[in-house]
């Protein structure tokens, strides 16, 4: 990578953070920084419930349009606990100057025990990348005949082999 390192702008909503280290990456090759649950109390995520918006305590200002980020899970609290993101991944754009919201999701079947989120958990984390805009050239109208590919005829992408 040529150019200097994107600098993103970063507004701590909630005073506990700095004592949380937060701002932090878990190792000097650590992609994710690490983000915490800002809660005023312990919260149960219950099996199988709604997912939570769980406050992260910040605000990313990433301003440049070629960067987002992704709000990803953590893969410890996920594969220990069941604690998933419940919309997979979240994508904060460029242009999203709001609080950062968590949506966390209790995977496991009932009867299963409730998931405890204190307030302080580690329970995501946000990673940088790079976005890109191709050029989008629409070649066929709708309902048209497409030239046959080597891939795709068994649906969904599909190679033809397990």
């Amino acid at each position: 990578m040529s150019g200097p390192p994107l600098e993103v702008g970063l507004r701590l909503l909630d005073p506990r953070l700095p004592a949380w280290g937060f701002p932090r990456w878990g190792s000097p090759a650590a992609a994710g920084l690490d983000l915490h649950a800002c809660l005023d109390g312990p919260l149960t995520l219950e099996p199988q419930s709604p997912p939570a918006l769980i406050p992260a305590g910040i605000v990313v200002a990433i301003r440049d349009p070629d960067w987002c980020g992704l709000v990803l899970p953590r893969s410890g609290f996920g594969h220990r606990e069941g604690l998933v993101l419940g919309n997979g991944t979240g994508v904060i754009d460029a242009d999203y100057e709001g609080p950062l919201l968590v949506s966390a999701w209790n995977r496991n079947p009932a009867p299963s025990p409730g998931i405890r989120i204190e307030p302080g958990d580690r329970i995501a984390q946000l990673v940088f990348t790079r976005v890109t805009r191709p050029r989008l050239v629409v070649e066929a109208e709708a309902g048209a005949e497409q030239p046959a590919s080597a891939r795709g005829s068994g649906g969904f992408g599909s190679s033809g082999r397990r």
